[in-house]
């Protein structure tokens, strides 16, 4: 599906918009125990649309996750092929291993108590401190943009028929969810947003021709893990959900975008993208950019903070439940949109040439 035809149908965001009923520790201890032979202390993580433990054992610690009724086979293979495919292509990249169940099944289907069938992944967990938790250490912004593309460079040459989806959080179909602005309640925040979003539209033809392939598509904070202990390291990358074929320029402007300063509306800074420059530094030591990838990824950035606000604030309406883990990095984003919106748009672009 095209940017066009999502503007004028309803906006499919898949397991996004899915409701389930969480599954309990207990529940999940009894899928561990039956489908692995596994047992052990269980801990629930916060996600966005499924149920996920970490399941520490005697052999050692794994992440259970139990997906969402409206995830498809096709998307999670997706996930499970591409993890395979890192490892075969950068073995020492720090990303997840997948395990089978004792049938050999990648993804086994369990029935949770309303009858919901749900499939499995077992994979194992990687240790370190949540870069969500901590403020990066300068030292480490130049290695997590070494890692992006280390791992761009990995998922070279890998394809599979579920890259082809349509991924709310892929700034390349920002155009599709347009349809949420009439949505926003505050006038303010609305009158942003629209701004913003025009300014996107301007310059979309160009950022659709840009060269593409399979990405991560979620390089963020809430997806790295760091080890403090000795020289900057980056020991974790995680969650391939929003895995997606799509511009390459889009899966670095993720990681920049979520270098920015959240404290911009209380501590204003001349240079929004310092950190994200640092990063972008790392990148370019170990993958090309060509220049118009790089005149457009301060655009990218923009596109994905309103990306970001359009799709949380229509799920925190959905999903009233979850609305805290959901606004989380929402707030956030109103100075940092602000910040573009009060530059032109040609000098922007500049920015990161």
């Amino acid at each position: 599906m095209t940017p066009t035809q999502m503007q004028g149908a309803e906006i499919d965001i898949g397991a996004l918009s899915t409701p389930f009923t969480p599954m309990t520790a207990e529940e999940a201890a009894e899928v561990a125990r039956d489908l692995y032979g596994l047992e052990g202390d269980l801990k629930r993580f916060a996600t966005e649309k499924d149920d996920t433990f970490r399941l520490r054992t005697p052999s050692g610690a794994y992440v259970l996750k139990i997906a969402n009724p409206g995830e498809s086979a096709e998307e999670l293979d997706l996930q499970i092929k591409v993890l395979r495919h890192i490892e075969r292509t950068d073995p020492g990249l720090p990303v997840p291993r997948i395990f089978a169940d004792r049938d050999g099944n990648d993804q086994p289907i369990i029935l949770d108590r309303t009858g919901a069938a749900r499939r499995v992944r077992l994979m194992s967990f990687l240790d370190g401190t949540l870069l969500d938790t901590t403020e990066p250490l300068a030292a480490e912004l130049p290695v997590i943009g070494r890692m992006c593309a280390r791992l761009r460079l990995a998922m070279a040459g890998f394809s599979h028929p579920g890259a082809q989806r349509v991924v709310a959080w892929d700034v390349r179909q920002l155009p599709g969810l347009g349809t949420l602005l009439a949505d926003v309640k505050d006038p303010g925040q609305k009158a942003m947003l629209e701004a913003g979003y025009a300014r996107y539209m301007d310059l979309f033809p160009r950022i659709d021709a840009l060269p593409r392939q399979v990405v991560h598509n979620d390089f963020s904070r809430s997806n790295l893990l760091v080890d403090r202990s000795g020289p900057a390291n980056l020991v974790g990358i995680i969650d391939f959900g929003d895995t997606v074929e799509t511009a390459i320029a889009i899966d670095i402007s993720t990681a920049l975008l979520n270098q920015l300063p959240r404290d911009a509306a209380e501590n204003p800074v001349e240079d929004l993208l310092a950190a994200p420059k640092a990063v972008l530094q790392g990148y370019l030591e170990v993958a090309p950019l060509t220049d118009e990838e790089r005149a457009l990824l301060p655009h990218l950035v923009m596109g994905r903070v309103i990306a970001r606000a359009l799709i949380t604030l229509w799920r925190a309406r959905e999903f009233p439940d979850n609305e805290t883990y959901i606004l989380r990095n929402t707030e956030q984003g109103w100075a940092q949109l602000n910040w573009f919106l009060a530059r032109d748009p040609d000098d922007i672009s500049a920015l990161l040439a």
